[in-house]
């Protein structure tokens, strides 16, 4: 059983405690014995060390420092069952020797999930006096942990995970699930022998990524090897994709050309393939081990988990922002609210940019590696770490743990659950464990006059705080693209490539129905060219006024762009209302919202030789006017091209 942080890695052996003046026996022999035993271990002949602490013990079987003695051998070797054994036996014997014996027996008990047990021998630890301060430290620490454990088995979380199917899962370690946001598409790793002749061995043992996608039904395909360029002779894993399914990040280790041990890649996908995968470059790989890569879905940030300088403790999470200019940012450690001492790996940022998931056996849990989350605070800050429970953690490494968009369902990988080594599960995540949920909108970019496929920059912002959420570019072979929209908020959807207009499109994600199906929404770009027209969706005005409201800040901060870039073209803006009320009525009021926004470019440097404005009232209706819904559509605010 690997060790995680159990730093908790003071030993009997180490703390010097048999080299005693005075013995628990008086008997020579058993003494002899003893002391050959203690210079067999010094020797590292573990082997003759135990058999002549067993002849000590056979000598005289009160003689207690040979049963902390073996119990210490076996702790050292991950024998924890007979070590626990054996410190029973030298309590039986002596219930006041050591307070170190009732540490080391809690320390165990707790590795091995007996913690009501563990939690009575620490607390007996506790109790003694003159006892060393590193004993102490640990025996606090793992008390604490204890008591966690204690109560979160006898609370459990609901927890009934389900095997992906024969279609996902191998008769190999299928690990690091991986998953795009609409959920069509998943890539896991998986161990395979290098020649499929003989068994998986150390000499024979390959890592590669494997991609399934769902059919029409919503079942998952069988899974394929995703192949070159991204699966090479090297090991690949600890994959991560993208929102959009076009970027994939993932981690490869012991290249003689990489900056560290383990390096951070990432590939690009061009129409249906994978372009040539490229390291990261040593503004991220930084010469140690860098590993685990979760990208936010604002297309800008990625979180990785690295062990260089400058952490909290052996590994820790850090996160770095890819510039305008492609160069990624110093990375930023996320702080001693998620990292600790221990060890912190397998982020996973949920599409909803505010709940973090992460591996950590720094932070209290059950055992080695738990999966905790953070979410992150109004301020920007990570709340306080929580443990997402037992039984999905166990006393043993749990790592690994995915969310789809929609927040209620976890993917991770086991071998727990009878499977034929790790297997991919997946299971419904109490709503307590749950993120903000996360919609959708994806499609396709387009030349609205020649319908080829366009490559198109596309931002998304919280209209209300004006604010970038998301920041990307569709694929540039098929035009393709997906971003994701966390729920009660209002977003502003702005597309646009040079030479041609911009498109603007309006999401309101307030008071959302659950049962609302993800929007498909196919974008047809104008070339800039004469009466080449668009209406701008995220201008908004009080109702029955022309009073701007302050969403708009983010359209006509476009719009001023726009025609500051390109610098010849002479536009009209224009205003539209429904037919409620008198026509002089509406001719005012669309009039003088075309004004305000005329004014604003004026304002903002645009030259009034470049604008005019106008009102057409009702007399230019895109919809019927007999639904609300009609009505809303022909409220609206355009602006044209008069020359170019």
């Amino acid at each position: 059983m690997k060790r995680a942080l159990l730093i908790f890695a003071i030993t009997l052996i180490s703390l010097g405690i048999f080299a005693q003046e005075q013995y628990s026996t008086k008997k020579k022999k058993a003494i002899k014995y003893f002391e050959s035993a203690i210079q067999y271990y010094n020797s590292r002949d573990n082997k003759s060390a135990l058999f002549h602490a067993h002849k000590a013990i056979e000598t005289d079987l009160n003689f207690v420092e040979p049963y902390n003695f073996i119990a210490a051998i076996y702790d050292e070797d991950g024998n924890y069952n007979k070590a626990i054994e054996y410190y029973n036996k030298a309590i039986i014997i002596a219930p006041s020797f050591s307070p170190n014996t009732y540490y080391f027996l809690g320390k165990l008990e707790y590795l091995t999930g007996n913690y009501e047990s563990s939690t009575i021998h620490l607390k007996q630890c506790l109790e003694f006096e003159n006892i060393k301060p590193k004993i102490t430290h640990w025996a606090k620490e793992i008390l604490k942990r204890s008591v966690f454990s204690e109560n979160a088995v006898n609370n459990p979380v609901p927890f009934n995970p389900i095997s992906l199917g024969k279609n996902i899962n191998t008769k190999y370690n299928d690990y690091w699930p991986s998953l795009t946001a609409d959920e069509n598409i998943l890539i896991t790793t998986i161990t395979i022998p290098i020649d499929d002749k003989y068994p998986i061995s150390s000499r024979n043992i390959h890592e590669d990524f494997f991609i399934s996608h769902k059919d029409e039904d919503g079942n998952w395909k069988k899974i394929k090897n995703i192949g070159a360029p991204i699966n090479s002779k090297n090991n690949e894993g600890a994959q991560n994709f993208s929102a959009d399914g076009q970027w994939l990040f993932y981690t490869v280790c012991n290249r003689p050309e990489d900056y560290g041990s383990c390096d951070i890649y990432y590939a690009r996908k061009i129409g249906d393939k994978w372009n040539e995968p490229k390291n990261l470059g040593p503004d991220v790989n930084a010469g140690s081990w860098d590993c685990n890569p979760s990208m936010a879905s604002d297309g800008r940030t990625l979180f990785f988990s690295s062990n260089r300088k400058g952490g909290e403790g052996s590994k820790d999470i850090w996160c770095t922002s890819l510039q305008d200019n492609g160069r990624w940012t110093k990375p930023e450690n996320l702080g001693n609210k998620i990292n600790t001492l221990g060890n912190e790996s397998a982020p996973f940022i949920h599409p909803d940019n505010k709940t973090l998931y992460f591996a950590s056996d720094g932070l209290v849990g059950l055992g080695e590696l738990d999966i905790f989350m953070s979410r992150k605070q109004v301020n920007g800050e990570w709340g306080e770490p929580v443990n997402i429970g037992y039984p999905i953690n166990t006393k043993g490494n749990e790592m690994g743990l995915i969310v789809n968009s929609s927040g209620n369902l976890a993917l991770f990988s086991s071998e727990r659950f009878g499977g034929e080594g790790m297997d991919i599960y997946s299971f419904d995540l109490y709503k307590e464990a749950q993120p903000e949920r996360v919609f959708y909108v994806k499609g396709y970019v387009y030349d609205k006059a020649t319908n080829k496929r366009l490559k198109a920059n596309f931002e998304l912002y919280n209209v209300e705080k004006d604010s970038l959420v998301v920041k990307s570019v569709s694929n540039p072979g098929n035009g393709s693209y997906l971003i994701t929209l966390p729920t009660n908020n209002n977003y502003a959807f702005n597309v646009s490539k040079k030479g041609y207009m911009f498109y603007s499109e309006n999401f309101s994600l307030k008071n959302f129905d659950d049962n609302k199906k993800p929007y498909e929404i196919n974008i047809p770009l104008q070339v800039i060219e004469k009466n080449a027209s668009i209406v701008l969706k995220n201008i908004f005005f009080e109702i029955d006024s022309y009073d701007l409201r302050l969403e708009s800040r983010t359209e006509l901060s476009k719009l001023f762009q726009f025609l500051n870039i390109n610098s010849s073209l002479i536009v009209e803006i224009s205003g539209h209302t429904d037919n409620v009320g008198s026509k002089q009525h509406n001719i005012n009021l669309s009039t003088n919202r075309a004004k305000k926004v005329y004014e604003y470019l004026i304002n903002k440097g645009i030259s009034a030789s470049r604008l005019s404005y106008k009102g057409y009232y009702f007399s230019r209706p895109i919809a019927k006017n007999d639904t609300e819904e009609g009505r809303a559509k022909n409220r609206r605010t355009e602006f044209k091209i008069i020359s170019k």
